[in-house]
């Protein structure tokens, strides 16, 4: 790698096409780094942009974000638009209950509070009182909490909150009874929560980082530690740590009868080994159960001698086995619910029976099987949509929540033995459901594959080629994206437009297969995907190519850079949200390596290499061309996909960009890779990029 002086690039003079001004962009310094990769020079001009917590960055954010403030500022519905997304995220959020030691706890956020309050109940018909508030832990609230942990004693919770958005989180523990916080604090610990055993817990940490690369360094070393209450985290017990393996994830769990430890070994595959400790026996060692990391391996619970587990093992759209403690190896496995023509999603065991939720063509379907793998009944949801299940595989109690893309999310009290649910809660929102419609079209992507996309509009609209579209996809690491609400789509929706979510190979919707489909030397097939889902809804006549906003967040930023890329003739805006955009680099930052196993790595082989940097969004960025109108979005704590890809991408496209339309990064403060986010940022946040979609799209909503 070579290293020389900075040279300051000239200030680049732009043309705003909507309201025909020019935009003057910071100027943005550039460095003659180059990396060889398999004899290839590959230059990387904003280098010095991946030091986020140097003052020259510190600078450029401010004077990108000015720019950016006030071309928003100038869209002249914004602060109406803002005002209608208040009043429509303003409604009760309420969770489906969850009994613990006899009492039911919920979320419940009435409406504009920047985080959810946890309450308490004596039953379901008492007085709730408030058990945990997340608002209290901050002024501002950007403290959020991410997980609730009660002990199976049922003396202690332990919750965990994350600061300003980072995926570092923090343990603390209180008196359940009685409410009052305990001088126990865990720093450091990272996607892990607190698995109980007795007066104490384990959870997952790190050393501590580096000052000043707490958001950027790599993520190496992970620990598992028991902590007994009432001592010092320094006193804290080491339990499992493998020096081999540095760039794995080691996480653990406990049953529900404290007897069996689960230990899972990610981060080098697309799935996990797992292993047990049995905790009756005295100094019993870990017994490694598995032994590929590309198969996923997920404990349902413990009951009696025998382990539940769901599986993707010789199963690529999963099933159901069940372990004998005694003999746990995988070779012992017994399955009990096979794979089936639908993908099991999620599998829950409540009351003694095993709910079974699958996805058919992406959109859930839940079935009731009893301990024996015997299929008793479905439950036939209220439409189509997504549900999820809450209850105690002791309990007769059961709920489970629903939400659609026109439907909020409710809950509903289902009775096992009359197979037949009742309305728990509904909130309200201030909008007609009625009005709206949802359709599901299959259309072939490139290489003749049918893809599902969901289209959701009003009820009067007419397909003549002038309907605003806002597209969104992920397409990786397996997820599916099933219907669901979101408020913020509302506005869009009520001033004509149609929101489309496609669901790309990459995900889970289809099983495995589907998922690798959209992997490291197949990963064009995403992005083929999306390209093919525009260009259906353009030939039905949905839309055409200058009212089509892309948008996707993460994996899916990387979606939206690599298409309005390779297309940028087919897209009028994009909106690559905390997006992976330096696809040579990414494994070299936090927790980046563990994103491999789909994507492949620049330092794999020569042909891996190329084939990263064939679509790789800062790479191929072509000066003098017409890319669609792009907010670029990111948080200055996001230590998932750190900014410098945002940042890096943002400086290459404003030099690429021939002017036609506007080039912005939009760089939140105090926030990270988007969850916890307090109310109050999320709904600025949704201003601005439907405000800056709607206006560059040419409509004019009536709010």
């Amino acid at each position: 790698m070579k290293k020389a002086s900075l040279l300051m690039s000239g200030i680049m003079v732009m043309s705003c096409a909507p309201q025909q001004k020019k935009l003057v962009y910071p100027e943005t310094a550039k460095v003659d780094t180059v990396d060889v990769y398999f004899g290839t020079q590959v230059p990387d001009p904003y280098r010095w942009l991946e030091n986020d917590t140097s003052a020259a960055t510190t600078a450029w954010v401010e004077a990108e974000n000015k720019v950016t403030n006030e071309y928003l500022s100038q869209i002249p519905f914004r602060e109406n638009l803002l005002k209608r997304l208040t009043q429509l995220a303003d409604y009760e959020k309420i969770s489906a209950p969850m009994k613990k030691h006899g009492k039911y706890y919920f979320s419940k956020n009435d409406g504009l509070q920047n985080q959810s309050v946890f309450y308490v109940q004596d039953a379901l018909d008492s007085e709730p009182r408030v058990f945990l508030d997340p608002n209290k832990l901050s002024e501002d609230g950007t403290v959020a909490l991410t997980g609730l942990y009660f002990s199976n004693n049922g003396k202690y919770t332990a919750y965990s909150i994350s600061r300003s958005g980072s995926d570092w989180s923090e343990i603390y523990v209180m008196d359940t009874a009685t409410g009052k916080l305990l001088e126990d604090h865990i720093e450091w610990a990272k996607f892990a929560g607190a698995a109980w055993q007795g007066d104490g817990f384990y959870y997952s940490a790190y050393d501590a980082p580096t000052k000043g690369k707490e958001f950027s360094n790599v993520n190496e070393n992970h620990k598992v530690y028991y902590h007994k209450i009432g001592e010092p985290q320094s006193k804290d017990k080491l339990i499992y740590q493998n020096t081999a393996y540095p760039k794995r994830f080691y996480t653990v769990s406990t049953s529900q009868d404290e007897r069996i430890l689960f230990l899972f070994e990610s981060g080098a595959g697309r799935g996990n080994n797992l292993s047990i400790r049995d905790l009756s026996k005295p100094n019993a060692p870990f017994v490694q159960l598995t032994t590929d990391l590309d198969y996923q391996y997920s404990p349902i619970e413990v009951i009696g001698e025998k382990i539940y587990l769901t599986t993707n093992y010789n199963a690529p759209k999963n099933k159901i086995m069940v372990a004998d403690i005694n003999r746990p190896k995988l070779a012992d496995w017994k399955e009990l619910v096979p794979e089936s023509e639908s993908v099991l999603s999620d599998a829950e065991i409540i009351g003694g029976k095993l709910f079974l939720t699958y996805d058919k063509d992406a959109s859930n379907h839940a079935y009731v099987y009893d301990l024996d793998g015997k299929q008793l009944q479905e439950i036939k949801l209220p439409s189509l949509g997504s549900v999820g299940f809450r209850g105690d595989k002791d309990d007769k109690e059961c709920f489970f929540g629903f939400t659609s893309f026109t439907i909020p999310g409710a809950t509903y009290k289902y009775d096992m033995d009359q197979n037949t649910y009742e309305l728990y809660r509904a909130p309200k929102v201030e909008f007609n459901s009625d009005d709206f419609v949802t359709e599901q079209i299959f259309f072939p992507s490139k290489d003749g594959v049918k893809v599902p996309m969901f289209l959701t509009y009003k009820k009067d609209l007419k397909k003549d080629g002038k309907n605003p579209v806002f597209l969104y996809g992920y397409g990786g690491f397996g997820i599916s994206l099933n219907p669901g609400f979101s408020a913020a789509r509302i506005p869009f929706l009520e001033n004509g437009g149609i929101y489309v979510q496609v669901n790309l190979r990459g995900g889970n919707e289809y099983g495995e297969e589907w998922h690798v489909a959209g992997t490291k030397m197949q990963k064009q097939n995403v992005f083929d995907d999306f390209i093919a889902a525009a260009e259906y809804l353009i030939d039905q006549k949905y839309t055409d190519k200058d009212k089509i906003a892309i948008v996707g967040g993460s994996n899916g930023g990387l979606l939206v850079g690599a298409c309005m890329i390779q297309r940028p003739d087919l897209f009028r805006v994009a909106i690559p949200q905390v997006g992976v955009m330096d696809m040579l680099r990414y494994h070299k930052f936090t927790i980046g390596w563990n994103w491999a196993s789909d994507y492949g790595t620049s330092e794999d082989s020569k042909e891996m290499f190329e084939y990263l940097k064939a679509y790789s969004p800062i790479h191929n960025l072509k000066p003098g061309t017409t890319y669609p109108a792009t907010l670029v979005t990111t948080a200055d704590h996001d230590d998932r996909v750190v900014p410098a890809h945002s940042f890096k991408f943002a400086a290459t496209l404003q030099a690429a960009n021939d002017g036609t339309y506007p080039t912005l990064i939009r760089i939140d403060s105090k926030a990270g890779h988007g969850a916890g986010k307090p109310m109050a940022k999320v709904l600025e946040e949704q201003a601005d990029i439907y405000g800056f979609i709607m206006y560059n799209l040419g409509m004019k909503p009536k709010f």
